[in-house]
């Protein structure tokens, strides 16, 4: 921009020091990410204070961004709620069987007697369980190996919520030191 948002200053000339920089967030809308692995806090939000430390909640969205969750109530199906969170698809562009599938897949996956309010373990039997579990149903379904929490973690998991951890970090730097943070317009879009 010509100048500042913060102040209103001319940047003309304020030289590389305070020329704005874009960096992409790696947080997503999960509720526009059909057929996605969501990772979110379970309180609160990435850019809200996340310390790092706290529980996280995953979920699996529909074709439409819903996003079926597991825990000690059962199976939700939320319309809301997933606004910022890390977001991994599940399903390739060409995979039009699944595509179709996809849906009717989760929903009957997701009636099972396994998810049931009382089979909840916090530790045992929780959120992670249930989306890994499906994605194992979908793999088996297609006829390929199944992955364990430990691989499916370490290949999918771990590059995205590191790309986060950092963008946490810069951003609460940031925030702390008298940086303007500007949202980007055209962030829902790629949100």
């Amino acid at each position: 921009p010509a100048r500042c948002p913060a102040c209103g200053r001319s940047l003309r000339g304020a030289g590389l020091a305070s020329a704005p920089v874009r960096l992409p967030s790696p947080f997503r809308h999960g509720h526009r990410q059909p057929r996605a692995f969501l990772l979110r806090p379970t309180a609160g939000a990435f850019l809200g204070g996340y310390d790092g430390k706290s529980d996280l909640h995953v979920g699996i969205t529909n074709s439409h961004g819903v996003v079926y969750n597991y825990n000690e109530e059962g199976i939700h199906r939320a319309e809301t709620g997933w606004e910022q969170c890390i977001s991994i698809p599940l399903v390739q562009p060409d995979m039009f069987g699944l595509l179709q599938e996809w849906d009717k897949l989760l929903e009957e996956f997701s009636v099972g007697e396994a998810w049931l309010p009382h089979r909840y373990d916090e530790h045992e039997h929780n959120c992670y369980t249930y989306a890994l579990a499906f994605i194992n149903s979908v793999l088996t379904a297609q006829g390929k190996r199944q992955m364990s929490k430990s691989e499916f973690t370490e290949k999918f998991v771990i590059p995205q919520t590191k790309k986060a951890s950092k963008y946490i970090t810069l951003h609460q730097e940031l925030t702390a030191n008298d940086f303007y943070i500007v949202p980007l317009p055209d962030q829902d879009k790629q949100c």
